[in-house]
């Protein structure tokens, strides 16, 4: 019996792959666990819809993270906190502050977890932070520290 996986089975295949697989396999395993579904015509169109639109969305989002790379190069986010004097900070810039005054700045929504810190920044001064985009698309982003 052919079968469309719903989910990745160990062994079998991945999710999205068309598989021939016993009738009594089918029947009392992957069916009834929805792991599975029939290939009749229906669904098989169905997928191949399902795939095309997924791809693409994946292109246009991986030409959204393009094009937010290429405007990464040419500004830099200003952000202020509160320093001790001499060029240090109380406590550090974390990657949530740097994301909000990207947000605040440039009008780009990028998740906190996306842009990575090598160490926390802890004084003022201008610093390159490396942003993952998706896609493998990474960008650099320039951050000026600035006292309060």
């Amino acid at each position: 019996m052919k079968v469309i996986l719903t989910q990745d089975v160990r062994g079998k295949g991945k999710r999205g792959q068309m598989i021939e697989v016993s009738d009594g396999y089918a029947r009392n395993f992957l069916l009834p666990k929805k792991l599975a579904q029939e290939a009749t015509a229906d669904n098989v169109n169905t997928m191949r819809m399902n795939d095309k639109a997924l791809a693409e969305r994946q292109a246009k989002e991986r030409a959204e993270a393009l094009e937010i790379s290429k405007k990464m190069k040419d500004f830099t986010v200003v952000v202020t906190a509160k320093g001790g004097g001499a060029g240090r900070l109380f406590g550090s810039i974390t990657n949530n502050e740097v994301a909000e005054a990207l947000a605040q700045q440039q009008g780009i929504q990028l998740d906190k977890r996306k842009i990575v810190l090598d160490e926390p920044i802890k004084q003022t001064g201008l610093y390159t932070v490396k942003c993952k985009l998706g896609y493998e698309i990474n960008a650099d982003l320039k951050v000026e520290v600035k006292e309060a």
